[in-house]
């Protein structure tokens, strides 16, 4: 999955007094998409360096991964001036191929996560007020009322439903073109559990039992923590397809499943050990 970048790992402690050397990597984003620099021959991405620019930035430090300090650049009037050989680059063309390392990757999914809600939180949603930067804590602080606003992460599931030797795949009405498993975002009040079980007969018409945690995902593109879940159809197997979100559901043998091009997300994992027999129950 994008996360396993072992033996590299991502730390996300907070550094608000952190400076930049003339080698920590820079975020550069616009438009929702980062700076990067892309070797399409040997499949390598680079990120910009602090040296590598010629006018001065406003730094600020986002995580480290294996020693290297990766800091998002907050003043979006420097992106005119951009290093040679660096080119903004959507999150769609990232996750097109394998591109390598990949622990720059996952940094880039990451790096849009806290951009997306650093730009989001700009100003108090309560009383209206520019926010400031914690401290103390990967935060932003209301100056005048006191609010205080931490990184949002979204929980949704992902859910295997087993039927026997088949497994339920869907595909999206729109977007993602490959297989997919029923998800979606728990809502106000739900358990995980409930979500599974509100998800899958909403998506599909069935009733699950024997709901078991599999395995979590970061999703920083989307803001996301994804939870996996098998379960199994209990009862009636008649699928009823949500038309207007899904264009197609339906129970697939074992040998039949076509898994996703990439193995990035939690979804492809699932439906691979599936495949592969690999579940302990």
């Amino acid at each position: 999955m994008i996360q396993d970048i072992f033996p590299s790992k991502l730390n996300n402690s907070y550094r608000p007094d952190a400076i930049p050397k003339s080698d920590d990597l820079i975020i550069l984003h616009s438009d929702g998409k980062i700076l990067l620099k892309v070797d399409e021959d040997s499949k390598t991405i680079s990120f910009p360096r602090l040296k590598d620019f010629s006018i001065d930035l406003k730094p600020l430090y986002f995580f480290e991964i294996d020693g290297e300090n990766f800091f998002y650049n907050t003043d979006t009037n420097t992106n005119t001036a951009l290093p040679d050989g660096f080119q903004f680059y959507t999150m769609r063309q990232i996750r097109n191929e394998y591109l390598y390392p990949k622990h720059y990757v996952f940094a880039a999914y990451t790096a849009i996560h806290l951009i997306d809600w650093y730009e989001a939180n700009r100003f108090c949603g309560k009383c209206g007020t520019k926010n400031e930067h914690s401290k103390s804590e990967r935060a932003l602080v209301c100056p005048n009322c006191g609010r205080t606003r931490y990184p949002r992460i979204n929980p949704a599931v992902i859910v295997g439903v087993k039927n026997g030797d088949k497994l339920l795949l869907t595909k999206y009405k729109t977007g993602f073109a490959h297989n997919a498993l029923v998800a979606g975002f728990t809502e106000i009040g739900e358990t995980m559990e409930e979500t599974v079980e509100r998800e899958v007969m909403e998506e599909t018409g069935l009733k699950v039992k024997n709901i078991r945690y599999y395995k979590s995902q970061p999703w920083g593109i989307a803001s996301d923590i994804l939870l996996g879940y098998y379960c199994d159809v209990d009862g009636d197997d008649t699928i009823t397809m949500d038309e207007s979100e899904l264009k197609y559901a339906q129970w697939v043998s074992r040998e039949d499943i076509e898994l996703q091009p990439l193995d990035y997300s939690l979804t492809n994992e699932m439906m691979k050990m599936f495949k592969e027999n690999k579940l302990a129950d």
